[in-house]
C-alpha cells in the first residue's frame, strides 16, 4: 500500500490531467489511473479548435461562451507550440440560413463578450475580389472573418499529464480502475495495470472521476450505482483529404439543417472537414465514422467548394464520443456543451467529484473549479496558478514561434525548415532536448518515414509515455498520415523490442 494521496483521479483525458496538474501544482499529493494511453478516447477526436463557440450563441449558452472567450488567449499563452490563432470565413449569401444581421450581431457578441486582446477583431470580406473565394463557388458575394484558435489536442493532454508528473503526480497510463470503495473515511482503489497485469491497491482522501464518456460506466460497476445515467453521447465525425484550398485561413459552412462543419487546413498538406451530431448508444471503444456520416460530410462541404469532396478523396477519418451532460436537450446538436461538476457523500465520509462534459477550451476553467470543490471537501491548499504557466516547451512569447524556429534552425543548421518547423510545433523549447548533442542528421538515429526519426521516438517513449506505434503516429504526432504501412510495421517492431522507459 503506498502513502495516503489527497486525490486520486480517474481518466487521462483533458479534464483528468488538467485536474491532476493544478491540484498538484497546489500541493496537494495527486495519483491519475488511465485504463489506455493518454487522450485515447474523446479528448483526440474533437475538431481541435481553441473557440468561443459560436454557434453556442444560438442556444443562449452566453455563460460558456464568454468563458471560452476569455480563455482563448490565456491558453495560447500558456502553449504557444501546439495552439495558434486562426481565421474563419464564414460565406454568407441572401436567403441563407441565417440572415446577415443574426450572424452580426453573434460576431458583435463574439468579438465584446470578453478576452480579446491580441487576436483580431471581425472584418466583412468582398468575395469578388478576396482570395479565400478562390476554392469555392461562385455563389457568395460577402463573407464575414473572425478569429478563434486552433491546437494539437493529444499533445495539449499528454503535456498537462507530463507537467503533473514533473511536479510530483503519480502518473499511471494502462491502469484500469477495479474497484473504489470507502474505508474509513478514505477511498480505496484497486487497479490493474494492462500491460504487465500487475494489481496495486491505492488510498485517497478524494476520488475525482473524470472517466470521459466512461463516467457513468465508472459509477455503475466501480461504485455499484447501477442507476446511473448522467451523460448523453454524441458521435462527431471528421475526414481527412488532400489540401482543398491554399493559405493558411478556416472555413464555417452552414448547412440546411441548421448544423455547421469547419474546413480547416491540417497538418500543412491536408483539409480536416467536421463535424457530424448524432447520439451514440454502443460502446464508446467501439466508435467509427459510418457511410451515412462520411456523405454527409461529403456532401456538405460539396455544396460550397467548386471542386467536390468525394468518399475516395479521403486519406483518414477519425470519430470521438462527446460525453455532454444530459439536459434533455432534443437533437444531439442543441444538447449542452457546458460542464456540471457533481460531488457526492455524506458527511464522515470520503467526497467523490463526478466531471460531467466539457470542451478543450474551457479545461482549464474547469479545473479551476474542481479544485474549488475540492477546496471545499478536504482543505484548501494553493492558489489558483495555472493562468500564468506554460505547458512544457511553451515557455516563448506568444507570438515567438518564428523565434524559436530560428533559433533552432541556428542550433542545428543540418534540419530542413519543414522539420524544424514540425518539431517547434510538437515541441516548442523542447525540441533542443530531443535533439540533444546531434551535429548531423545521421545521428537522430532511423528515419522510420517522412521526418519522424529514431531519436523523436526514443523521447516519446522516455518522456510522453508511448509504447505503441498508434500512439507515435496518431497522439503524439500525425505522422501517421504520411507513413506507409510497411513504415508503420517496422516502428511497431522497433517498439516492441525496446524496453517500456516510462516516465513519471
Amino acid at each position: 500500500m503506498s502513502r495516503i494521496n489527497d486525490i486520486f483521479v480517474i481518466g487521462g483525458g483533458i479534464n483528468g490531467c488538467g485536474i491532476a496538474r493544478d491540484a498538484v501544482g497546489r500541493g496537494y499529493t495527486v495519483a491519475l489511473a488511465e485504463m489506455n494511453d493518454f487522450a485515447s478516447g474523446t479528448s483526440s477526436g474533437a475538431t481541435k479548435l481553441i473557440h468561443g463557440g459560436l454557434r453556442y450563441l444560438e442556444h443562449y449558452e452566453f455563460r460558456l461562451v464568454r468563458e471560452s472567450l476569455m480563455e482563448r488567449e490565456i491558453l495560447w499563452a500558456m502553449a504557444p507550440h501546439i495552439i495558434w490563432p486562426l481565421r474563419f470565413v464564414l460565406p454568407y449569401h441572401k436567403g441563407g440560413i441565417r440572415p446577415a444581421w443574426m450572424i452580426r450581431l453573434g460576431l458583435f457578441l463574439y468579438d465584446h463578450l470578453g478576452g480579446r486582446k491580441l487576436l483580431p477583431p471581425t472584418a466583412v470580406l468582398n468575395m469578388r475580389t478576396d482570395p479565400a473565394a478562390k476554392p469555392l463557388k461562385a455563389l457568395f458575394s460577402k463573407a464575414f472573418e473572425y478569429s478563434d484558435g486552433w491546437v494539437d489536442d493529444a499533445r495539449m493532454v499528454v503535456l498537462n499529464a507530463r507537467d503533473a508528473a514533473d511536479k510530483g503526480a503519480l502518473i499511471m497510463p494502462r491502469t484500469r480502475v477495479v474497484s473504489a470503495r470507502q474505508e474509513n473515511g478514505v477511498w480505496t482503489i484497486e487497479t490493474i495495470n494492462t500491460v504487465t497485469g500487475k494489481s496495486e491497491r491505492h488510498q485517497a482522501r478524494m476520488l475525482i472521476n473524470a472517466a470521459g464518456p466512461w463516467v457513468d460506466h465508472v459509477i455503475r460497476s466501480a461504485f455499484g450505482q447501477n442507476e446511473a445515467r448522467h451523460v448523453r453521447l454524441v458521435q462527431g465525425s471528421h475526414i481527412i483529404v488532400r489540401k482543398k484550398f491554399e493559405g493558411p485561413r478556416a472555413y464555417f459552412f452552414q448547412n440546411p439543417d441548421n448544423r455547421i462543419i469547419f474546413a480547416i487546413p491540417y497538418e500543412t498538406d491536408f483539409t480536416l472537414i467536421g463535424t457530424t451530431d448524432r447520439d451514440y448508444t454502443a460502446d464508446p471503444k467501439d466508435v467509427k465514422i459510418s457511410e451515412e456520416e462520411t456523405l454527409y460530410l461529403c456532401n456538405a462541404a460539396s455544396e460550397y467548394f467548386k471542386e467536390p469532396v468525394k468518399p475516395d478523396d479521403i486519406v483518414w477519418t477519425y470519430s470521438a464520443v462527446r460525453p455532454l451532460f444530459d439536459d434533455g436537450a432534443s437533437k444531439a446538436q442543441e444538447a449542452t456543451r457546458d460542464y456540471v461538476l457533481k460531488i457526492e457523500g455524506k458527511q464522515g465520509e470520503a467526497p467523490l467529484l463526478n466531471v460531467f462534459g466539457g470542451k478543450l477550451t474551457t479545461y482549464r476553467r474547469l479545473s479551476e473549479h474542481a479544485l474549488e470543490k475540492i477546496g471545499e471537501a478536504i482543505g484548501v491548499k494553493g492558489r489558483p496558478w495555472t493562468a500564468g504557466s506554460h505547458l512544457p516547451g511553451g515557455d516563448f512569447p506568444v507570438q515567438g514561434y518564428e523565434g524559436v524556429v530560428g533559433k533552432l534552425k541556428s542550433r542545428y543548421p543540418f534540419l530542413t525548415e519543414p522539420h524544424a518547423r514540425r518539431l517547434v510545433r510538437r515541441y516548442g523549447t523542447k525540441a533542443a532536448t530531443l535533439l540533444g548533442n546531434a551535429q548531423k542528421t545521421e545521428d537522430l538515429g532511423r528515419l522510420f518515414g517522412s521526418d519522424l526519426y529514431e531519436a523523436e521516438v526514443r523521447y516519446l517513449i522516455k518522456h510522453e509515455w508511448a509504447r505503441h506505434a498508434e500512439d507515435v503516429l496518431w497522439r503524439r504526432t500525425k505522422d501517421g498520415l504520411r507513413l506507409s504501412k510497411e513504415q508503420v510495421r517496422s516502428l511497431e517492431e522497433y517498439m516492441a523490442a525496446i524496453p517500456a522507459q516510462m516516465a513519471g
